[in-house]
């Protein structure tokens, strides 16, 4: 067992983590960085899902440093890409033209862009990363986390003794390794008040995952993977809200639970490649999937360097509610990752094979699977998509009152005197393991405060992504990508804060000269701490 002692330790490498080492090693602070796969990234690499984003990303409503990531991953493409005269000139490059989000891009270029964003702590010897390491023990003492066992398959596993601990996992492993007091799933309306919460709590109702893939089209060739054994189970299923069988283009519509959409699938087609529209319900093609989550569109490239473009696949077809990814049972975890896995592979089948085609025919044999683009040995994404994580008991939680446009008539968002954060994104829940169907209200542009991020007991823990003191219904507008990145950066800075001052977060949250004086630092670092009135989502 090797040993090692630092100052912070982030556990998880998402945009959380990635955020909370680079806050603390900028704040002066020795930082261990620590995730399971080979990619930093978490949802925007490793799980394949460009950024979803809200209408003013591009003026307003992020963190600076979110911003440079932003910026340098356009910047690697007009460096590195053969890019168009029109595409590299365009101030808002859209490379892969989708209407997720005005930033559809690769994976691997996002890799190469938080790399570089943390290779200078690296040099100075401030931040250690350490590549396929995940969290197997911790050591707890007095309500502090002493110390977290990191284990590789290719090293030897190694416990790290740090003053503070981010917890930036995907799942919020570390609440339940450290006995953190925590929630899963759907509380009880009794206990937050909420008036679209379920009647008793839910622990096991949780948002999908899903196994998102990459697919490219070659016509004339012939690209049909193997049919999986559960292939007829999931193409045949009809899912709770399912206005028919599962692998249909016709699909529940998320803000109408009686209503259905029909979406449209047309590889390659012609038109503008480099839209910039974040709001994606308003974009005229919004109910077209092969450009909803689009990461290359050829046409944004000089002729000849791409054959076909390059999507996303990351449709509701493709969300597993066959039960929970969290859990204390491995054996059951482990089912349900893997049907998730299943549920994807025949749905590509499916596209392959049985989808209907605009020329009256049937499936579409020149998809090909793109796994090289998401870096990994097989059609999937490297990981699961998470959309809800376990959330700390914090001693301010976020519920549906505070940012629901339907609870605040004047279109904004309760304000905190703590805030540390803005952001927007719409109630979007999915649906859930406990038989939802979609959940999708209108919302208001929000604050994150301080004390969403500090347990009720712990003292040296602090989350680093979805598991800040939100609800089952309020994670659904604080788990995209600028929000993780906003908490993560806080989390690091305040971590690195209570080390110079000899203070403790909740102290910080509590003291008035404080909490002031951590704000001020977080503006003097680019984070937007109050929104302009912009109107709700």
């Amino acid at each position: 067992m090797r040993e090692q002692q630092t100052d912070v330790l982030v556990v998880g490498g998402g945009l959380g983590g990635v955020a909370a080492a680079l806050s603390a090693a900028r704040d002066g602070r020795r930082v261990v960085l620590a995730e399971r796969h080979d990619w930093l990234g978490g949802q925007l690499t490793t799980q394949a899902v460009p950024p979803d984003e809200h209408p003013w990303i591009e003026r307003s409503g992020c963190t600076a440093t979110y911003r440079r990531l932003r910026d340098g991953i356009r910047a690697y493409y007009r460096r590195w890409y053969p890019l168009t005269a029109t595409a590299r000139a365009h101030p808002a490059l859209n490379p892969g033209g989708g209407w997720v989000s005005g930033l559809c891009h690769e994976p691997r270029v996002a890799v190469a862009v938080i790399e570089s964003m943390l290779a200078p702590w690296r040099s100075a010897g401030r931040l250690t990363v350490l590549l396929r390491h995940r969290p197997t023990a911790a050591a707890v003492d007095d309500d502090r986390v002493e110390s977290v066992t990191l284990t590789s398959d290719a090293d030897t596993p190694r416990t790290v003794t740090a003053d503070y601990v981010v917890d930036a996992t995907e799942l919020g492993d570390l609440l339940a390794m450290t006995g953190t007091e925590h929630v899963t799933g759907a509380e009880a309306q009794a206990e937050t008040g909420e008036p679209h919460a379920s009647t008793h709590a839910r622990p096991d109702a949780m948002q999908a995952v899903s196994a998102c893939f990459a697919v490219d089209h070659r016509p004339g060739e012939d690209h049909t993977i193997d049919r999986p054994p559960s292939y007829e189970h999931w193409r045949d299923q009809r899912p709770p809200g399912w206005p028919g069988r599962r692998f249909s283009f016709q699909g529940p519509d998320p803000t109408d639970v009686a209503g259905s959409i029909r979406h449209t699938f047309v590889p390659n087609p012609d038109g503008d490649t480099n839209r910039s529209v974040a709001a994606h319900r308003a974009d005229p093609d919004a109910n077209d999937l092969w450009t909803f989550r689009r990461i290359v569109a050829r046409r944004n490239f000089t002729a000849g360097s791409y054959d076909s473009d390059i999507t996303v696949v990351n449709w509701p077809l493709l969300d597993y509610v066959g039960g929970p990814v969290i859990g204390d049972d491995p054996v059951a975890v482990a089912r349900h990752r893997q049907a998730a896995r299943e549920l994807s592979l025949s749905l590509l089948h499916w596209l392959q094979t049985e989808a209907p085609r605009p020329d009256g025919g049937t499936g579409f044999p020149g998809l090909r699977p793109r796994g090289d683009v998401l870096g990994s040995g097989d059609p999937l994404a490297k990981d699961l998509y998470i959309r809800e994580s376990r959330r700390i008991r914090a001693q301010h939680t976020i519920v549906e009152q505070d940012v629901a446009l339907a609870s605040r008539p004047d279109g904004t968002a309760a304000s905190h005197p703590d805030t540390v954060g803005i952001g927007a994104y719409r109630l979007d829940l999915h649906p859930s393991t406990g038989g939802d169907p979609f959940i999708d209200m209108a919302a208001c542009p929000y604050e994150l405060p301080l004390g969403a991020l500090l347990p009720v007991r712990m003292r040296n823990l602090l989350p680093g992504g979805k598991n800040i003191g939100t609800t089952h219904l309020t994670n659904g507008c604080y788990r995209l990508h600028p929000t993780e990145w906003n908490i993560g950066e806080v989390a690091g800075a305040l971590a690195a804060y209570c080390l110079e001052h000899r203070t403790a977060p909740s102290q910080v949250r509590a003291d008035p000269e404080h909490l002031a004086r951590f704000q001020r630092l977080l503006d003097r670092h680019g984070v937007e701490r109050r929104w302009p009135r912009v109107g709700a989502l």
